[in-house]
């Protein structure tokens, strides 16, 4: 079998992104680009116009966001069409040239599981270190993997007892051979899954910024647009209608912009709560939750902590151990969206408890070997 150049160890797999796609937040910035662009044109073509003044300035501006918008959306696959994965006895590795980045598998907490398409998604592998001082955020992810499920489970040590699956099938209907379900439960849908958490609020107050923005430019530009209707401006219509569409495509993007911030913070994390399934194997703790996943091996669980979250439910935080973050504390388990976006081995709203926690102590089956 081949080695690895740098650790000398075996290759047990390698791989290339399946899927070269951009990132959903990059998309939306670059089409924020290319609106001021096509602003700027218009805008330009007004100053021309009616000022008689060289619109260079407002060009050059147009044609930078353009320059922007062009790199978020295509810089991504640029950059991952020579992207290469290795999965090594000890080391899991993200080459790109001379470019690497490694994490030892023994080190891994959890892996999520991002699905883009049938059968396509990201394998994000996870160490969990302690809170305070010494957080720190120790991630390394593989984009646009054919069966991530199954790479995940390579990567685990687990590649001859599982079957590759797809996102369009349950979580239940996915389990490698001879795992079976102890405990599943649902997250109690409540009024406080629309609440913003940490970083949501900055999303929430960004959002309530730029909607006053929008309603102080409605609120400006249309009597100022009355104002020039009445001045009688038929010689230049074209002048007239590139400022209505630059006021226009302006005022939308800001509007819109606040629009998907807001249902970023607020609408998305609640529609998402009432999509989140918790599964509790002879093996694995399982949460899914729309396209995403958690898998976490029971041998890294070592507490159980649970607190209250009203309404007679709790929130059940499962403490991680690994090699140098030893996690008996609040290390590496607690929600912290600012260090840790995602999902976390936090089972949340939960009203059997008691059922939860004898799952959890029941015994770890072996690992059956496929012949």
């Amino acid at each position: 079998m081949p080695r690895d150049s740098r650790y000398g160890e075996q290759i047990v797999w390698t791989g290339r992104p399946e899927r070269l796609e951009t990132p959903m937040f990059l998309r939306g910035a670059a089409l924020v680009m290319f609106a001021a662009a096509l602003v700027s044109v218009c805008f330009a073509f007004v100053v021309a116009r009616a000022l008689g003044t060289s619109p260079a300035p407002t060009l050059l501006f147009g044609a930078w966001a353009t320059t922007l918008g062009l790199v978020l959306l295509h810089g991504p696959r640029v950059w991952l069409a020579r992207v290469s994965y290795e999965v090594t006895e000890h080391h899991v590795v993200f080459k790109r040239g001379p470019f690497r980045r490694s994490i030892e598998r023994s080190e891994i907490s959890f892996a999520r599981i991002h699905w883009s398409g049938p059968g396509v998604g990201d394998v994000e592998l996870v160490r969990a270190v302690p809170t305070g001082a010494l957080r720190r955020r120790l991630m390394l992810r593989l984009y646009g993997l054919k069966a991530p499920d199954r790479v995940a489970a390579i990567i685990a040590g687990h590649e001859d007892v599982v079957l590759p699956g797809r996102d369009d099938r349950l979580l239940a209907q996915r389990l490698q051979l001879g795992e079976r379900v102890l405990w599943a439960a649902n997250p109690r849908p409540t009024w406080r899954s629309y609440l913003p958490r940490q970083r949501g609020w900055t999303n929430v107050a960004l959002s309530a910024i730029l909607l006053a923005v929008a309603v102080r430019m409605v609120v400006t530009g249309v009597p100022t647009l009355q104002k020039l209707v009445a001045a009688d401006m038929s010689e230049q219509a074209l002048t007239f209608e590139a400022l209505v569409t630059g006021l226009g495509l302006a005022t939308l993007t800001v509007l819109a912009t606040s629009c998907v911030l807001f249902y970023w913070a607020v609408i998305r994390p609640g529609r998402l709560a009432g999509t989140t399934r918790y599964l509790v194997t002879n093996r694995r703790v399982l949460i899914q939750r729309g396209k995403e996943e958690l898998h976490l091996d029971r041998k890294k669980i070592v507490d159980v902590i649970d607190a209250p979250a009203g309404g007679g439910l709790r929130d059940v935080f499962l403490v991680l151990d690994g090699p140098h973050a030893r996690a008996l504390a609040a290390s590496g388990a607690f929600r912290d969206d600012e260090a840790m976006p995602g999902l976390c081995p936090v089972l949340e709203r939960v009203e059997d408890v008691e059922g939860l926690s004898r799952a959890l102590n029941a015994p770890d089956e072996s690992l059956p070997r496929a012949a």
